[in-house]
């Protein structure tokens, strides 16, 4: 499927800021305009990695997500208002974006992903952002992004600390498997049953955002086969070989 974003008059001027960045120029911003990006998970990471690939001209974003809005989301994803309590996640986000992007396509897919359907949602998209908060779907992204070379950009947090890697941009790449072996019990266990403060998303779904950047823009070092984690209490972070 082709991009449809449409070039406006006042495009230049909204991106001015990153196109004066030589690593990103007229012909990264171009790069942008016509790229797919795939958000599964419309919580704390997809919040802030929307946001900013939003805010960056991703031509085209998707969102899947099933869930609806709580209050105990409000702290954390902070592209939804105590108006949208009940509402769908993914509706509601992609109203939000809309309104500050006019020129960016949002997707809505308000379901979940399954073996059902995810290698026709993802084969529609060029990277995909897993911001999602269950194990059997980073599994299951995974192995389909793995089939397809499609780049997957990995993102977890927990209580203050959090982690990025980029996984299946080819054949020969790392895979989530190759960090986290054993799916066993653990693809059970929903990530949003632990405690987070509600800055360890916003970092690391904003590093998610900057690593699509430099998938589609094609400069700085990529985190692929590494694995850059961070600790807010000690704001200490480093990178590890995969």
């Amino acid at each position: 499927m082709l991009n449809r974003m449409r070039k406006t008059d006042h495009q230049d001027e909204r991106y001015v800021r990153q196109t004066m960045l030589p690593e990103i120029g007229a012909g990264g911003q171009e790069k942008l305009r016509h790229a797919r990006v795939l958000i599964v998970g419309a919580g704390g990471l997809g919040c802030p990695a929307a946001t900013y690939l939003t805010g960056a001209g991703v031509g085209h974003v998707g969102l899947v997500d099933d869930d609806v809005v709580t209050y105990s989301n409000l702290p954390r994803q902070v592209l939804y208002a105590e108006s949208e309590v009940g509402k769908s996640k993914a509706r509601a986000a992609a109203s939000r974006l809309k309104a500050m992007n006019g020129e960016v396509e949002v997707e809505v897919m308000p379901f979940r992903l399954t073996s059902g359907n995810v290698r026709k949602i993802v084969g529609d998209y060029d990277i995909v952002v897993d911001a999602c908060d269950n194990y059997a779907t980073r599994y299951l992204l995974s192995d389909v992004c793995g089939e397809m070379c499609k780049p997957y950009v990995y993102g977890a947090v927990e209580g203050f600390c959090g982690q990025v890697s980029v996984f299946c941009r080819t054949s020969s790449s790392k895979t989530y498997r190759d960090l986290y072996p054993e799916d066993g019990m653990d693809q059970c266990m929903a990530l949003s049953s632990k405690g987070v403060a509600g800055m360890a998303p916003a970092v690391i779904g904003a590093v998610q955002a900057h690593e699509v950047l430099k998938l589609v823009c094609g400069y700085g070092e990529v985190l692929e086969g590494r694995l850059w984690t961070m600790d807010l209490r000690t704001m200490q972070s480093f990178v590890i070989e995969l």
